[in-house]
């Protein structure tokens, strides 16, 4: 799929590639074909100079855009790996992971660097840390340089680095996942794997040449542009990316479900094909996308080491009563089976090679709790979430679904301790912004019901934490919210 895409720069050089927006929401073009065909030659031209080729490690911290996907084009060209640094994770992590992959050369931005020194104060209440860069190798500046950066990469060289042949199976990207800052995890996928995930996606979404697509993600970006079709970056602002929607109409949109409900809070009408993942999405939220306009909403199943897994459509999503998470049959070339403990193991062509310091394994521990239905997969829930009350285990995610019910923006059952290793069931339960709250515990009634001997002890409404890149609930913030408000109410009672 790269290939192609390098191939489809050149041959459609005067086309809009990348789009941005400006504050009303009309589109910008940021890139071209041609600008991004001649960034990558620049980009690989210099990494060739610094000896850069087959088997060695770039760390990439460059903001997702045009320059982010030509450094991946560049080193895809070369036949080397790029290790990409979540300024997110924390310097003390980042150092950890950064320890496994060690990187001869880390390529970065202006923000990057700023965000690891001077403007170090200021990321922080951003929630974004990254450590002294040069700790992680020798670093050079990608794109505009501002005082005080690392020399540029870019200087202005011309000469082209023909592809060299490689080995398909060769490590192409590390993703940095969980775990700590003793035992960090990198996900490793090879060139292979990238380029099947890749080729799921475009036969998932199947994007026509000249109509725009939006979404910010590498797997949207590369399948979108090699089958012609410009893509545009969503706005930062709720309010700029329903502006955004109107103005592109874009023929199929990719975004997180929090994205997905700040913009319809600001009234986003979608068009064409909806597609959301990498955190839940509830029958509900599919169903409000889709009376906005949307053909049709589906929500992925996705994990950072097979990239998609599973997909569905909201009409069936809506459509299933039973307890769990319908996520959809897997996709072509995807095999799913549930072992002993329950757990869901996938595995395919996309599915990554390793982890940093493990051997190959074709199966994929997803850590989902699991069932097969009729060739579909209903989630569970994660082992690691599991409450203890009663000596009873009960897992969240079998429960979950069915609180999401009109007027519910959210909503996780979480464990607070009781004492004696025992706990609380909590569901704390985040209103949509103008929701009834009085009608909206009417309407949990039912459902609570249903729950038999899974019904919470406590139900809280409040506004649920988010984390990470994609802004997943945070469910061990959700357990600490919990008990705090728990406290205070058994405080005011004395």
């Amino acid at each position: 799929m790269l290939d192609i895409l390098a191939h489809a720069l050149r041959a459609h050089a005067g086309r809009p590639a990348v789009l941005g927006a400006t504050r009303t929401g009309t589109a910008r073009v940021q890139a071209t074909y041609g600008d991004l065909a001649d960034l990558a030659d620049r980009y690989a031209a210099a990494l060739h100079a610094r000896g850069l080729g087959p088997g060695g490690t770039v760390g990439v911290a460059v903001r997702p855009g045009p320059r982010a996907l030509a450094v991946l084009l560049a080193v895809h060209r070369l036949g080397a790996r790029a290790a990409v640094l979540d300024p997110g994770a924390g310097p003390d992590v980042l150092r950890a992971r950064l320890a496994l992959a060690r990187p001869g050369l880390v390529l970065a931005d202006a923000a990057a660097q700023a965000v690891a020194g001077w403007a170090r104060p200021l990321a922080r209440r951003a929630q974004l840390a990254l450590p002294d860069l040069t700790e992680l190798g020798p670093v050079v500046t990608v794109g505009r340089r501002l005082p005080g950066c690392a020399p540029a990469l870019d200087d202005g060289r011309r000469a082209m680095v023909p592809p060299r042949p490689v080995d398909e199976d060769a490590d192409a990207v590390i993703v940095f996942t969980s775990g700590t800052t003793s035992r960090p995890r990198a996900v490793v996928h090879t060139r292979s794997s990238l380029a099947a995930g890749m080729a799921t996606v475009a036969g998932l979404v199947q994007p026509r040449a000249g109509r725009p697509v939006l979404g910010g993600t590498f797997f949207v970006l590369v399948p979108s542009l090699a089958s012609g079709a410009p893509v545009a970056l969503p706005a930062h602002s709720p309010r700029v990316l329903a502006r955004q929607l109107r103005e592109l109409a874009p023929q199929a949109t990719y975004l997180t479900p929090p994205q997905l409900r700040s913009a319809l809070a600001h009234g986003a009408r979608f068009t064409g094909r909806v597609w959301t993942g990498s955190a839940p999405a509830s029958a509900g939220l599919l169903t409000r996308v889709k009376e906005a306009g949307a053909e049709e909403a589906w929500g992925v199943y996705a994990l950072t080491e097979l990239f998609p897994a599973a997909a569905v459509e909201q009409r069936a999503k809506a459509a299933y009563t039973g307890g769990g998470d319908l996520v959809g049959a897997p996709l072509p070339g995807v095999a799913a089976k549930v072992d002993a403990a329950g757990e869901l193991l996938l595995s395919g062509p996309a599915a990554r090679d390793r982890c940093l310091g493990e051997e190959p394994d074709p199966w994929v521990a997803t850590g989902d709790r699991a069932r097969l239905e009729e060739g579909r997969i209903v989630l569970e829930g994660r082992a690691k979430d599991m409450v203890l009350r009663h000596a009873e285990n009960i897992y969240p995610g079998l429960y979950e679904p069915a609180l999401h019910v009109p007027g519910v923006e959210l909503a996780l059952l979480v464990g607070v301790p009781a004492g004696d290793g025992d706990e609380r069931l909590v569901a704390v339960v985040q209103p949509a912004r103008g929701a009834d709250r009085t009608a909206l515990r009417a309407a949990l009634a039912g459902p609570l019901r249903r729950m038999g001997s899974a019904r919470p002890d406590a139900v809280l409404l409040a506004e649920i934490p988010l984390s990470g890149r994609s802004r997943k609930p945070d469910r061990p913030a959700t357990a600490r919210l919990a008990a705090r408000r728990l406290a205070r109410t058994e405080g005011n009672r004395r």
